[in-house]
């Protein structure tokens, strides 16, 4: 049988029917069985595409031309958003998003998990009350353009660096602090870096706020130790952003798309900011990992401990703890608690947070859960219950299959990708019945989808 190849050819136009949205927020059609991505086209629409770009499997098109627009179109609030490509979905009205979110995790469902899709409970996503203004951390590239400080991302598939002066999905905190230290930078003509021809200094500004607390935190991120007028430059952050009560600078010489380098210096102020959760504290540093959007984390947490259903008596692991925010919000409920990650800083993190807060039932340890569970079972500690929060990759395949050795009563699966959780869902289904999946809308306007699964260890195998 011969295999069949793509037949559309670059520049070609045809029209196309938009069935539903991609992972990525792209539209997906149909050509001639011969499956379109489609950027800013949505679910619905009737429109005239050329192809730019000729895969094995698929092409990739642009809109020429609507034919039939969506209902559920609206005009994107930012003047950069075609260009920047930091977000995908801000044409399309919220309600639509979360719908569509949900139907993303459903894609991912039927395309890698062998369990029948509807005879699972996917609940609706849960969304923001005001979907803008929700990240508490910004990293802008810095650049010159026509003799003046720039600071933005760069460009969606180029390398031209977009100036932004107010992004929508930023907290205005950071906003504000990233294009004062811009003027600050000019007047100060502070060398800035040139990625080209490797030379200047100032690379990226990066800003963090506490949404409870107003505290900022500032990073400067440079390509060499020496600052020109470096107390001249300290003093006027101080004086034009009081609200700065962090300033870092972080060296990264190397040629790398790595935003962070290996050596950071406190240049004044404290080395930490203060972040609120419910009633969890937080001492974040300069490189600490910390979620994005504080009002959905609440959220996503509150829904960790429905699903977890302690009792107050539970063994608890949480895998991947990170500095152990998911384990400190589920300790009140738990009888111990007990997490691991492989970044030794982070557990540093969570023993600190677990020790400012009392809880004496929380135990974090450095080193890979599948190493340790096994360990903690001969010893005859058995988990009851085992919350997972992987990275995007999924969880690790010697973990899965320690968790379906272990078989602990319930798994809390807190998931960023419905791609790799669909997987991880397929191989738990074994010993695990999907209880429920709860999708939560961490991202406003971009085309990630945030989810939790609680499974519950079918009754043949206790």
């Amino acid at each position: 049988m011969t295999k069949k190849t793509i037949t559309i050819k670059k520049g070609q136009q045809f029209p196309l029917t938009i069935k539903r949205l991609g992972i990525n927020g792209e539209g997906v059609g149909y050509f001639k069985k011969q499956v379109v991505f489609v950027p800013g086209a949505l679910p619905g629409e009737e429109v005239v595409v050329e192809a730019t770009d000729i895969h094995l499997k698929y092409a990739e098109a642009k809109i020429k031309k609507i034919r039939k627009r969506s209902p559920h179109r609206v005009m994107p609030r930012c003047p950069v958003y075609e260009q920047c490509g930091g977000c995908q979905l801000q044409h399309l009205d919220y309600e639509a998003q979360l719908r569509e979110k949900r139907d993303i995790v459903i894609q991912a469902l039927e395309r890698h998990c062998r369990l029948p899709v509807e005879t699972l409970e996917i609940r609706p996503t849960i969304g923001m009350e005001d979907p803008w203004h929700y990240r508490n951390k910004s990293q802008f590239q810095v650049g010159m353009k026509k003799g003046e400080v720039i600071a933005g991302l760069y460009g969606l598939n180029s390398h031209q660096l977009i100036d932004i002066s107010e992004c929508l999905i930023q907290h205005p905190a950071t906003n504000r602090v990233t294009n004062m230290v811009k003027m600050i930078l000019q007047d100060l003509r502070i060398p800035i870096y040139n990625e080209r021809t490797q030379t200047g200094l100032v690379r990226t500004i990066v800003a963090r706020v506490g949404f409870r607390t107003g505290d900022v935190q500032l990073v400067l991120i440079t390509a060499k130790k020496e600052i020109p007028r470096k107390e001249l430059l300290i003093a006027e952050i101080k004086r034009r952003l009081p609200e700065v009560k962090s300033i870092v600078q972080n060296i990264n010489g190397q040629k790398t798309s790595l935003i962070f380098g290996e050596e950071s210096l406190l240049l004044e102020g404290e080395e930490y900011i203060q972040e609120v959760l419910g009633d969890l504290s937080f001492e974040l540093s300069a490189r600490a990992f910390f979620q994005l959007n504080p009002v959905q984390t609440v959220k996503l947490y509150d829904e960790v401990k429905k699903a977890a259903a302690l009792t107050g008596t539970e063994k608890v692991v949480d895998a991947y703890c990170g500095v152990g925010t998911i384990g400190l919000w589920l300790a009140k409920g738990a009888g111990e608690i007990r997490g691991m990650d492989v970044i030794p800083e982070a557990i540093e993190d969570a023993k600190k947070n677990a020790k400012k807060h009392g809880f004496a039932n929380a135990t974090y340890v450095s080193g890979k859960a599948e190493a340790l569970l096994p360990k903690w079972v001969k010893e005859g500690w058995k988990p009851d219950v085992i919350v997972v929060d992987p990275p995007r990759t999924g969880c690790d395949e010697q973990l899965l299959k320690t968790i379906l050795k272990v078989k602990p009563q319930r798994i809390v699966y807190v998931s960023c990708n419905p791609s790799s959780l669909a997987r991880d869902i397929d191989v738990l289904s074994k010993f695990y019945k999907v209880d429920y999946i709860q999708p939560v809308d961490m991202f406003p306007h971009t085309a990630h989808v945030e989810c939790m699964v609680r499974l519950e260890l079918k009754d043949i195998v206790q």
